[in-house]
């Protein structure tokens, strides 16, 4: 019998789990070394995927370790702390030493016999450009270079990519929208080798997003891992962050648009219910009564940076107002296993990361607790 899952269940079912929020500062100190934990579980330099409560800490995980690379460097900027930056590098060249040989970044953990995934290929272009900035350090320049060049190969004339999704998502679509985040991770990769190419890719699939996007209340179709009639607020946050940042590199105004007003529509159904819930049908109405608490930190991020470019400050209430909601579900004290970790839903028996600590939701925690201090540098490198 397991009895700490009980207990934690337990605990979140009667919302006695409840941490009194502290300042940002503490809680973002508690989630950058709960990731330095995840990185330093593994006989790797990668991080940790989740510390599940049934099974302990999972295998590494290349898609998410290359987005953390970026919140590791911001953090170390941010408190001269080098332990960061080095952790930073070493995680871009384990990632360079693990890409396979056609330019892609493979799908799953490295338990998982490596297949080749286009999101998280693009995920990993952010650390490898991230990294190269600092370090100029050929070999990241190099994987990061090969991975765009693949990621342009497999895109199709209308701007999707249908081919090399992945092999471990099930929904019935020919593609994924949130590969928008691909998209901004090339638009990247042009900005920093100066490769025209990327950028062209990369504002093609801007179009394609564009297309299947509702343009009455910013609803994206075929934006989930299992069931696009009802995305999880993850994907749906994937989606917007890359539609925001895609369109500020490319001057697209209208895409811009369509974020204000998608997440407007996210705002209101907030307002309606209380809160923010796992799941969202085409008309913005919550399906499911849990929470997923990675995509409540991705839409906080966004929230901040759509104060930050629109300038209307409304934004940033919404944000630290999201941010407080997940404070108070981060432990700050007790078992270091799960001390600054974020659980994947709330309760934690919710569907999405079941029963786990996510390393995606610490990481996008982070970004959202650095801009909720000012730090403007936070989520715009991934």
């Amino acid at each position: 019998m397991n009895l700490q899952l009980i207990l934690i269940s337990l605990q979140d079912l009667f919302q006695r789990s409840q941490t009194e929020p502290r300042d940002s500062e503490t809680h973002l100190n508690a989630t950058m070394r709960w990731l330095c934990r995840a990185q330093d579980v593994g006989d790797n330099d990668g991080v940790a995927r989740m510390f599940d409560l049934r099974s302990g800490w999972g295998a590494s995980y290349p898609e998410t370790t290359g987005y953390i690379i970026p919140t590791f460097l911001n953090y170390w900027k941010r408190t001269g702390e080098s332990e960061y930056y080095d952790r930073a590098i070493r995680m871009a060249k384990w990632e360079s030493s693990v890409q396979m040989q056609s330019g892609a970044v493979q799908g799953g953990t490295m338990a998982h016999p490596p297949s080749p995934a286009i999101f998280n290929t693009g995920q990993v272009i952010f650390g490898w450009g991230a990294a190269y900035k600092e370090s100029k350090e050929p070999v990241l320049m190099e994987s990061m270079k090969h991975a765009a060049d693949y990621l342009c190969e497999m895109q199709d004339s209308d701007g999707a990519w249908r081919r090399n999704l992945t092999a471990f998502c099930s929904a019935p679509v020919d593609s994924y929208a949130y590969n928008i985040r691909t998209a901004w991770a090339l638009l990247i990769a042009s900005v920093i080798s100066g490769e025209a190419r990327y950028a062209e890719c990369g504002k093609n699939n801007i179009e394609y997003v564009m297309g299947i996007t509702r343009p009455e209340n910013g609803w994206t179709e075929k934006n989930c891992l299992v069931d696009p009639a009802q995305p999880l607020l993850h994907t749906i946050a994937y989606t917007f962050q890359g539609l925001l940042e895609c369109a500020l590199l490319s001057g697209r105004h209208d895409a811009l648009e369509m974020v204000a007003k998608g997440n407007s529509q996210l705002h209101k159904a907030m307002e309606r219910h209380g809160g923010l819930y796992g799941r969202y049908d085409a008309a913005w109405h919550p399906t499911v009564r849990w929470r997923c608490l990675t995509g409540e930190a991705q839409t906080a991020i966004v929230w901040f940076r759509l104060a930050d470019v629109t300038g209307d400050q409304e934004w940033r209430k919404r944000a630290v107002h999201l941010t407080t909601m997940l404070k108070r579900t981060q432990a700050l004290a007790g078992d270091p296993n799960i001390v600054g970790g974020i659980k994947g839903s709330y309760p934690v028996y919710g569907w999405y990361g079941k029963f786990e600590y996510l390393n995606w939701a610490a990481k996008f925690f982070a970004d959202a607790l650095m801009l909720d201090m000012g730090d403007k540098r936070s989520g715009l490198n991934g």
